[in-house]
């Protein structure tokens, strides 16, 4: 995956006061940590940074005062109504170190006719290095019938990703839709219905 460069700021003012006055600038509060260092405090141009985000596992180049600095987004805080970013911890990161992160579970093909699918795992957490990390797995049900299970030991990761997830957890039930059975039954009822009061006649 190719790394997003983001140009930040240092950040000296701190509180919700200051973060509201950074937001209303268009950026973003952050704050970059990891390898032993003190935490760093930064803005983030606003537009750009959630462009970036967009994509999973994206790796950031954070570009402060002409030193750029590997990172990947570990807490993204959105406001729930507006799904505004509001502030973002920031991972510090370098070639050849591996990291652990979740990646997405996609489904592909189709199951047995008259069968569903319960995603029972949205993601499976693995390790991976860090400048080469996967967005998503895909999780093949064609053809699976009733009573079908995937679990994660059965997933195959992208290359370079070691599972972290229990192996024995199940990502993926196939089975037979709910309450099938019992509409059968009343129709079947309503069915016999006639018959049993013209007899009874």
């Amino acid at each position: 995956m190719a790394e997003i460069k983001l140009a930040a700021e240092s950040r000296t003012e701190f509180g919700k006061g200051a973060a509201r006055r950074i937001r209303r600038e268009s950026k973003i509060p952050a704050v970059l940590y990891g390898h032993g260092g003190e935490p760093v405090h930064v803005t983030l141009p606003g537009h750009a940074t959630m462009l970036a985000l967009r994509q999973t596992n994206v790796l950031l180049n954070i570009d402060l005062d002409g030193k750029g600095q590997l990172a990947v987004a570990k807490d993204v805080q959105r406001d729930p109504v507006r799904n505004v970013i509001e502030h973002i911890d920031l991972q510090v990161v370098r070639a050849g170190e591996k990291i652990t992160v979740d990646i997405t579970v996609n489904i592909v093909g189709e199951s047995a006719p008259g069968t569903i699918h319960l995603v029972e795992e949205q993601t499976l957490s693995v390790e991976a290095e860090a400048t080469h990390l996967p967005e998503s797995v895909e999780v093949s049900i064609e053809g699976l019938e009733t009573g079908a299970q995937i679990h994660a030991g059965d997933v195959t990761l992208p290359e370079g990703s070691t599972l972290l997830t229990d192996p024995q957890a199940v990502v993926v039930l196939v089975t037979e839709p709910r309450g099938e059975a019992s509409d059968d039954d009343e129709s079947a009822a309503s069915a016999e219905s006639p018959a049993e009061a013209s007899s009874e006649g």
